[in-house]
Parts: C-alpha cells; structure tokens; sequence
C-alpha cells in the first residue's frame, strides 16, 4: 500500500514547509489587487510633463532649479560620455575616476565642509553615515518626522538605544538627552562609552518645514553628542546660493555630519556625506555602502560636477526659485488655502479627509496638473493634503495656470 507523503515525521514537516511556501504566494496574489501603478513619463523632468500624450504642469517633483533639463548639464553629460564612457567600478578597485574626485572636492567647498564623499543615492549615505561609526551600544535621538532612510540607517547600524523626540521640540529632545547621558555613563563591553547621535531632516518633506537646527547643536554641545542633518530638500533651495540648511543657520562647522542629495535640486542621481577630514575618511575606508557597490557612472558624475559649478557662478537659479514659492504661496493663501507651517519650496495644501485629498488630485489631473496626494501612512491620519513643490523652471504662467486649476477643483468639490 503505498503511504501517503504527510504520514511520517519527515513527511509532516515536509507537507508544512510546503503549506508555508503556499501561504506565503498566496498572500502575494491577494496583495495584487491592492497594486498602484506608477504614472509612466514620457518627457524630460521639466515644469511640463508628457503622460500618456498630454502636457501636465508638473507640481510634483523636487527638481527645484530646474537641473533636470539644463542644457549645460546634458553637454557636459555628453562630453564625459565621447571622453570617458559610460560605466565605473568599484571605488576601492579600479571605480574612482578623476570625475569623481573633483565632484568631492567640488561639493565640500560648496558646502564650507574639509571633505565629502559621494554614494549611489542619499540612502545609501544615510545608511553609511550611521552604521559605520555606531553599533548597538551606541545611542541615537532621532525626530519623530524624520525620513524613513533615517529610520532605516539606525535599524541597518542595529542600535539599541534608541529615542524618538516630539516632532522639532526641543524641550523633549532635551529630556531624551538627559536620558541619553544616563545610559551614556554605563561602558560598552569594550569599555568606551556610548556616543550619541542627533538626528534631524534639514527641510521635512510632507510639511515644508525646518528643523530648529541652531537649537539642535547648542543641546548637542551640551550634552556632549553628534549631529547629523539629512538636508535632502535643503541642498539646492536654503542658504547662500543654495548651499543648504547649514549654511542657512550660520552653522559651519558646527554640524558633525550632512548629509546630500544629489537627485532632487541637483536634477541627476546619488548623494554624499560631507564631513571633516577624519571622519571622510573613516567612511572611506569602512563604509560597506562604498566599499561594495558601484560608483557613480560617468555621465552622472560629470552633470553633478557641472551643476555645483553653475550654482557657485550665480544665484540667479535659487533667487527666481524662490520668487515662485512666494508667487505660489500668497496665491494659495489668497484663495483661502491652508499651507500648514510650510518654509520651503515644499507647500501642503492641507485638507485632512484621505478621500477627499485623492479625489482633489484626481480632479487636478483631469485640470492638467499633476500634484499627488499624500495621505496614511506618509502623514498621520485626518492630515491629508496635496503637496505642491515648486521649481524655479515655472513661469508666471504656470504659476496661474496652477492656482486657477486648484480654484476650480475646490469650487468643485
């Protein structure tokens, strides 16, 4: 009589396994019809975007100097690519170009900084600029807003002290300190004592607004801890000529760590940690997110190059940025608009009901204009909104066009 396969021990755990593998493809398949499909693009990254044949104004993403599309940007892309060519390396073997090096330089002098180095993304650069100096005994304080590439690099490092402080409140993050400095007096197993770390976005993505950073480093100071900014929405849009939220603040040199994007004002693709000698070059040589991926192409790497250098010729690009944002800004306001605490180019049309924030956007797009809703869980519950980003390639035009189209669709709705 032949057995069936679930009979023995061996065949019960088998037939589990199998159950298991079965749930979890099943699960998969239910997960699909909650699937979003991504609006596919089929233009460059202006202030107009093609989709599907039409011309959308696009007040959705963050190339806020309008990079994306600068024809010095493409020439010197073109150029590196009929020098060079296209693919690197790694940047421990035979990855680091000449290009790369003059990038780094380049951004640490924009940045008032003694060195920088450059990754495949911010990400990846928050991620090193966490793991590689902390582990697990170490302690972090972290905003309760804070990207989750923030979130990410402090569970990637596996720290275990951890401490989230009410969003830009500097009472309680004082309180976390002092609770941080109790667990900083217990010694490691190799007997040094904790370090800690202050973390903070530069600009907030979802509100617009700026981390009390002047604040930040005086507790710091006096409570004998690190500071790190993710100034992702910073770097391009605050500061003299864009040179970020640091700069803004006065604070050279007084911030341990930044942190940079080079995909949003910076129009292109990577970021980089800009830092004092010492601590570029710890990351340098232990960084695993340098040490094992592959370093910025040659095109990207020569359109970066070349968009630091516009931005230390002229601040023209920042200035006609920031005239639209307060072009846009007092018109929303004028149309009885909430915009939140916003500071930025980042501007939250605020509405609360999740239903009604993608149904306003709907009806935006149906109005040619592309602005996304953001709802749960990017941002908490009964806070919904649309969220403009402003770019200085808009023309007063557009600026109109895009009031009259939120006008429309709030008389509608």
């Amino acid at each position: 009589i032949r057995s069936f396969p679930c009979a023995s021990a061996r065949g019960i755990r088998w037939c589990v396994a199998m159950a298991t593998t079965a749930k979890f493809w099943s699960k998969l398949s239910a997960a699909q019809a909650l699937k979003t499909v991504p609006r596919v693009v089929s233009s460059g990254q202006g202030a107009h975007l093609e989709i599907a044949g039409k011309s959308y104004l696009n007040f959705c993403s963050s190339h806020y100097l309008g990079f994306a599309e600068a024809p010095r940007l493409k020439k010197a892309a073109q150029n590196a690519i009929e020098k060079y060519g296209l693919g690197t390396g790694y940047r421990t073997l035979t990855g680091t170009h000449s290009l790369h090096v003059e990038l780094e330089r380049a951004i640490a002098d924009f940045k008032g900084t003694e060195a920088a180095v450059c990754f495949s993304s911010a990400y990846a650069a928050n991620a090193s600029a966490v793991q590689t100096i902390l582990d697990k005994d170490d302690i972090v304080i972290s905003d309760q807003l804070n990207h989750a590439s923030i979130i990410d690099a402090v569970r990637v490092a596996g720290v275990r002290n951890k401490f989230a402080y009410k969003h830009a409140d500097m009472d309680d993050l004082e309180k976390k300190l002092i609770a941080a400095s109790e667990l900083q007096q217990k010694p490691k197993p190799n007997g040094e004592h904790p370090l800690i770390l202050i973390v903070t976005d530069g600009v907030f993505s979802m509100d617009g607004d700026l981390a009390p950073l002047p604040k930040i480093v005086d507790l710091a100071k006096k409570y004998d801890a690190l500071t790190m900014v993710d100034d992702a929405h910073g770097e391009g849009v605050l500061g003299r000529g864009g040179r970020g939220l640091v700069n803004h603040f006065g604070l050279e040199g007084e911030v341990d760590i930044e942190i940079g994007s080079l995909s949003k004002a910076f129009s292109v693709m990577g970021g980089f940690i800009a830092a004092k000698q010492p601590l570029i070059d710890c990351y340098l040589m232990q960084a695993r997110q340098r040490l094992f991926s592959i370093a910025l192409t040659i095109p990207d790497t020569a359109a970066l190059l070349e968009a630091v250098t516009m931005l230390g010729e002229s601040e023209d690009l920042v200035q006609n940025l920031w005239a639209n944002v307060h072009y846009l800004r007092e018109g929303f306001t004028n149309l009885g608009f909430d915009i939140g605490h916003s500071e930025t180019p980042i501007i939250p049309i605020m509405l609360g009901d999740e239903d009604k924030a993608k149904a306003f956007s709907a009806k935006l797009f149906e109005e040619g204009v592309f602005a996304s809703a953001i709802c749960f869980p990017m941002v908490p519950k009964g806070t919904a909104r649309v969220r403009v980003i402003v770019s200085a390639s808009f023309s007063k035009e557009d600026c109109d066009a895009g009031l009259a189209a939120f006008k429309k669709v709030a008389d509608s709705l």
